[in-house]
């Protein structure tokens, strides 16, 4: 609920984080929900997959083929410290980010962390036909995500501030949620079920 200022009698913008990152598996809807959530609210987006590519000059997918994935995994800790390093930004993250200690401490710190939610037959829907996903070009792409959303999905909780499940929702309704979230938890009005959801014992991530 928005504060009401009482001698004028108008309504006063609900307070929001300075800087807002979003987690979550591959094909959550990061980057969608992260542009219009800046638009709204008057921030800088970026999404850390895309300054990578930008600064390497390739694709993800050749980034993994010829460094191998601990090799993508330096430059993406490098750049998430440079990006949540900033102020009055919207971060969406790569799926793996939250596998490095190191990245799960600077998100928590310097900002609030989202966690979009969604479940595996969605992910796999959204990302079935995507060609730049260099962890699903197996033999079995669908059994490979659920062994990544079952291995991932409690670090995302554990990192996470606010917890959203996407659904079958419009994305304007989305993040018309996410931002009441958000405003209640600036607040301190996040109810007691999300308050709770990085609570948990972070396991140890396994190799992908």
């Amino acid at each position: 609920m928005q504060p009401v200022d009482s001698e004028a009698g108008a309504v006063t913008p609900a307070p929001m984080p300075e800087n807002i990152f979003l987690v979550g598996m591959m094909g959550a809807g990061k980057t969608s929900v992260g542009k219009m959530l800046a638009r709204d609210l008057g921030k800088a987006f970026f999404d850390s997959d895309h300054v990578i590519e930008a600064r390497s000059g390739v694709k993800v997918s050749v980034i993994f083929e010829l460094e191998g994935e601990a090799g993508f995994r330096v430059r993406e800790t490098c750049v998430i410290d440079e990006l949540t390093s900033m102020q009055g930004v919207v971060v969406a993250t790569g799926g793996g980010a939250v596998l490095n200690e190191a990245n799960r401490q600077m998100l928590r710190s310097r900002g609030v962390v989202v966690y979009l939610r969604a479940a595996v037959t969605e992910l796999w829907h959204r990302t079935r036909h995507d060609r730049n996903r260099p962890l699903l070009q197996t033999a079995d792409p669908l059994a490979r995500l659920t062994e990544l959303h079952t291995q991932r999905d409690a670090l995302y909780r554990a990192s996470a501030h606010i917890v959203m499940d996407t659904g079958s929702q419009s994305l304007r309704t989305l993040v018309t949620r996410l931002r009441q979230r958000l405003a209640d938890f600036s607040a301190g009005d996040t109810p007691a079920g999300d308050a709770g959801e990085h609570a948990e014992p972070v396991p140890r991530p396994q190799e992908d």
